[in-house]
This record gives structure tokens, sequence and C-alpha cells, in this order.
């Protein structure tokens, strides 16, 4: 997963430096472990791999990846429509983490 969000960084921050001059915001979000069906479907083969219940592996998951909870996709949609707000006007180039802290950074 990490070489699939690497290239789309890379590749949005290309057409950010091309959107600059035709006047096109262009960002990029990288979302954490959000609980959609694919999240769900990934949780199903991951639990049995790992000796657990699938109940017992979405309440594990969190903590071991050091998160207290899942996104849900509401909690991405609410940052799509900041970006795409007048405030997120000047955003360019930019590459947004929400993922709850799993990922420790500036």
């Amino acid at each position: 997963m990490a070489t699939v969000n690497a290239a789309i960084v890379a590749m949005a921050k290309a057409f950010a430096d091309r959107g600059v001059t035709d006047g096109v915001q262009v960002n990029s979000v990288l979302p954490g472990p959000v609980m959609t069906n694919r999240r769900r479907t990934y949780m199903e083969k991951y639990a049995p791999a790992h000796g657990m219940t699938l109940e017992e592996a979405l309440e594990k998951f969190p903590a071991e990846v050091g998160i207290t909870r899942y996104g849900n996709p509401e909690d991405i949609a609410e940052l799509m429509a900041f970006v795409l707000s007048p405030a997120g006007r000047w955003m360019v180039g930019s590459t947004l983490r929400m993922d709850g802290g799993e990922i420790k950074g500036v």
C-alpha cells in the first residue's frame, strides 16, 4: 500500500505543478483505516489468518495501529468539503493524511 500511496502523491504533485499554471487546484488525501465494505472484507481475511474471530480483529486492530477508532466515510467527506470550499482555495499541491494518528508525522 505504501507504494501505491507514494505513486498517488507523486502524480498529484506533478498535476499540481501543472495546475498552478492552468488555475486548477490539485491536492491528495491519504485516508487511514476507514470502516467501509472494503475494510470489512479485508478484516474478514485478516482475522482467521491471525487466529481471531472477526469481532476480535475489529476490536483489536485500532489499538494495534495506534488509533482510538476506525474512521468513517463522513470523516473523509468533511475533509474533502473543506479542501473544496473557499477556505481551502489557497491549498495546492498538499498531501493530507487523515488517519486518526496512525502515521506520526508533520
